[in-house]
């Protein structure tokens, strides 16, 4: 089993703001916008280099998404920034409408997701937006998991013709993604070879998915890893090429159950290979205002519960 180590720990919003600034300089028909939250988004650097190219559209984000579509047909790419709740749940019409109807280069790119925005509580902690996203046409939905895999994945979509939603967060979390690697859109990235039982993770619960691979390699266990950064378009090669290896399968999000990692997993399983499946994730309720590690412990996202759930589902196995 491969051992990852880290010397560092990041916010993967910052790995955001990092690739925006390197953007400035790369692609100049790139444009940020924002409402109200340039600090919080790592906006800083690209803002200081490209002032002109940075639209401050205030607490309105329904607005800033019809400027974002509009900007389209000059040809400019926007990256439109806002947090999770507010770039999904409070301007879906719009998104829906004059986005990924018309199948806009528009890039939404959402800070603050889940549990892990901590003391600001359910109000903020959208837990429904990659399955918000993931089901309208057109939309690419990408949630990284690291510092360097969310600035990869900002550099890419930039490339990418068409709509886009782009997932990451707050807390600082181990930066484990190697700095060199291709960051391919729709190609999910195998983090861990074993035969035993599948981990299908995303976002902040890859680091969890490797942790709970260390524990269940101690105990015999050789768990096949794999990080499913792009929920939409889904690499349905890679969950049936591990599937068909280890014959059960567990599920890892910071996202609710329904209509999330899990549920495309479950799909593809049931189309194509039918295997049982345990899920890791929020059970249909609301967030609660506490630290990011205390809800993660209480909603049961940790690598304990990814072993207990390894078990359970093993036991399952033909």
């Amino acid at each position: 089993m491969k051992k990852y180590e880290y010397t560092e720990k990041k916010d993967t919003r910052s790995g955001f703001g990092a690739g925006m600034a390197e953007l400035g300089k790369s692609h100049p028909n790139v444009i940020a916008l924002t409402a109200d939250l340039a600090g919080s988004l790592k906006l800083d650097a690209f803002i200081k280099d490209n002032p002109e190219r940075f639209v401050q559209c205030g607490i309105a984000e329904a607005n800033m998404i019809g400027v974002s579509a509009g900007l389209t047909i000059g040809g400019h790419i926007p990256f439109a920034t806002t947090f999770a709740n507010f770039a999904t749940g409070r301007v879906y019409d719009q998104i829906r409408q004059s986005v990924a109807y018309s199948n806009k280069n528009v890039k939404i790119c959402a800070s603050h997701a889940g549990l892990t925005l901590g003391e600001d509580g359910a109000t903020h902690q959208i837990l429904e937006d990659l399955g918000m996203m993931k089901m309208l046409p057109n939309m690419t939905v990408i949630n990284p998991c690291d510092y360097n895999q969310t600035k990869a994945a900002t550099l890419a979509i930039a490339d990418h013709v068409g709509p886009v939603y782009l997932r990451f967060g707050r807390p600082v979390i181990p930066v484990f993604y190697p700095v060199d690697q291709k960051f391919e859109i729709g190609k999910a990235w195998t983090v861990n070879e074993g035969k035993d039982v599948s981990i299908f993770c995303t976002g902040h619960l890859v680091w969890e998915a490797i942790k709970a691979g260390e524990i269940l390699s101690e105990q015999g266990i050789e768990a096949d890893i794999i990080n499913i950064h792009t929920i939409k378009p889904l690499d349905e090669e890679a969950i049936l090429a591990s599937i068909k290896k280890t014959g059960c399968a567990v599920s890892a999000e910071e996202h609710m159950i329904n209509g999330g990692l899990g549920d495309s997993v479950a799909q593809v399983l049931a189309r194509f290979y039918p295997a049982p499946l345990e899920y890791v994730g929020v059970h249909d309720t609301f967030g609660e205002s506490a630290t990011p590690d205390q809800l993660m412990q209480k909603y049961g996202l940790t690598a304990d519960k990814i072993v207990e759930q390894v078990k359970k589902v093993m036991a399952r196995k033909q």
